[in-house]
């Protein structure tokens, strides 16, 4: 007799969308049929609007729904979910809170206790909407209003399991919100909720941004950690975090020219299809100059780029690398290179992974260019123990893709190489170009060096250069007789004579 029992298990486990298709990733296809999902958080998180949006989704799939409320009025559910453009007049509405005859009279029950009449009146008052309505979709917005009149933590569990089942018999997929308090303290109520649902989503918010979790799902997992999230004028936005995908992709170690002969050989002909390239150094030296250098070379040479500017406008620094013989309005009028400004605390990383994404979807770049690091921490929402791990995500993203990616990164000191790259952002690298200044017989040079190449050989001398009017980057050759570069310590010109003994030995 042949085994059906995995049919019948597919046929069990039907989807149901969230009405947020980012959040529908997160669980894996979105929610099951029939299965009860809480929603908690913080005031102010979010909560009652994704379960508007639940059921929105609803209505848009000709379904009947049910929003039972206790905390706010219909019109005021109404209005508030208008502002977003979520319209759920066409939902039934089951008011469990107090009305105003609960302030104006003083009512007294005999013989029982008043939570037991209560309790059995919302029980009653469910039971006969989900009778009278048969709706596919309940809000229950918030749970705890049941748990107010419960006399005890143990019959409130009891509510709870029966209400879940009876729910579940009639495949009613059911959202549930509930307020956590801001400093988290949670009590043993909250397990036994979070237990008897099958899965929980939770909501965050602090002074820097909103992030969504959802820590299980029963039947289907979920995608783990936290991502963002943002209420804009059309409601909740998610954005998952990306996650490389593991391919099988040959990898092919393409050279592509700077278009600056003297980088160039520095770099051992260029920078790789494929890698990231890290342009560090101290503010003012030049970063940036040397990114803008690089990307004009790209698309001289037939290629496309997509430039993420942090720590300037886009007039700024279209305006400042024109006036050092870069081309970069030409390139941007003929579609060969696309600039994106950033605004600061907008974004929260996943969100600016999502756009650049999106972009290289459409552009199909040979290069991105992100300038700079640290505006990208302070821009971006997040702890920069976070954003780095974002972005070292997003790069492994374009490094599968074969799109070279070149990021400005700034060092603490104004002379010497104390580390190749800020805190935690050096494994990502795969080439640095490290610029510092160089205090030579108390003048103040620039100097320009490679300091790591995983692929090919390079130049491994430092190299004098300035920022010209008219012709951007200049290397002028390297520092033949300077020692000291990488310490910073005050430099001297090593004596001829000394340096043609060296060379003769």
């Amino acid at each position: 007799m042949p085994d059906n029992s995995s049919d019948t298990t597919n046929e069990e486990i039907k989807l149901v969308a969230s009405g947020i298709p980012e959040l529908d990733e997160l669980l894996n296809g979105g929610y099951i049929r029939g299965r009860t999902y809480l929603v908690q958080g913080a005031s102010g998180t979010g909560k009652s609007l994704l379960g508007q949006h639940f059921l929105r989704a609803g209505l848009d799939a000709d379904e009947t729904v049910v929003y039972i409320h206790g905390e706010e009025s219909r019109h005021d559910i109404l209005v508030n979910a208008a502002r977003l453009d979520v319209d759920i007049r066409d939902a039934e509405f089951l008011d469990i809170g107090p009305g105003t005859d609960f302030f104006a009279e003083d009512k007294s029950y005999n013989l029982v206790e008043a939570t037991e009449v209560e309790s059995e009146q919302f029980t009653q008052d469910i039971k006969h909407v989900i009778e009278d309505v048969d709706p596919a979709r309940i809000l229950i917005d918030p749970i705890t209003q049941l748990q107010y009149v419960e006399r005890d933590e143990y019959q409130y569990r009891k509510r709870l399991q029966s209400l879940i089942r009876f729910l579940r018999d009639r495949q009613v997929t059911t959202v549930a919100t509930r307020t956590l308090d801001r400093e988290r303290t949670r009590e043993s109520t909250h397990d036994d909720f979070e237990s008897l649902s099958d899965g929980v989503i939770n909501l965050y918010l602090d002074e820097h941004e909103r992030r969504i979790a959802v820590p299980k799902h029963r039947g289907l997992g979920q995608v783990d950690g936290t991502h963002g999230l943002e209420i804009r004028e059309h409601g909740i936005e998610v954005y998952p975090q990306t996650i490389p995908e593991h391919d099988n992709r040959t990898f092919d170690p393409e050279l592509v020219s700077t278009g600056h002969a003297s980088l160039d050989g520095l770099l051992g002909g260029g920078i790789e299809r494929g890698t990231v390239s890290f342009i560090s150094g101290p503010t003012g030296i030049g970063k940036s100059t040397t990114g803008a250098q690089i990307l004009s070379g790209i698309v001289e040479d037939g290629g496309t780029a997509l430039g993420y500017l942090f720590e300037e406008s886009i007039d700024q620094f279209v305006h400042r690398s024109e006036t050092l013989g870069l081309p970069i309005s030409e390139m941007q009028t003929q579609g060969s290179l696309a600039l994106t400004e950033t605004e600061p605390l907008v974004r929260s990383a996943e969100e600016f992974d999502q756009h650049v994404l999106d972009q290289v979807d459409e552009h199909a770049p040979d290069a991105v260019f992100i300038d700079g690091l640290s505006g990208y921490k302070i821009s971006l929402q997040g702890s920069d123990q976070r954003l780095v791990r974002r972005l070292h995500g997003l790069t492994r993203i374009l490094k599968n893709r074969g799109i070279a990616v070149i990021v400005t990164d700034e060092a603490d000191r104004l002379t010497g190489i104390p580390e190749a790259t800020s805190t935690n952002t050096s494994y990502i690298a795969d080439n640095i170009v490290f610029l510092t200044y160089v205090e030579v017989d108390g003048e103040l040079d620039r100097a320009i060096g490679v300091v790591k190449k995983r692929l090919g050989d390079f130049d491994s001398r430092f190299q004098r250069f300035a920022i010209e009017s008219g012709e951007g980057l200049v290397i002028e050759g390297p520092f033949e007789t300077v020692r000291g570069i990488m310490q910073g310590s005050s430099t001297h010109r090593v004596p001829d004579e000394y340096q043609q003994t060296t060379d003769q030995s």
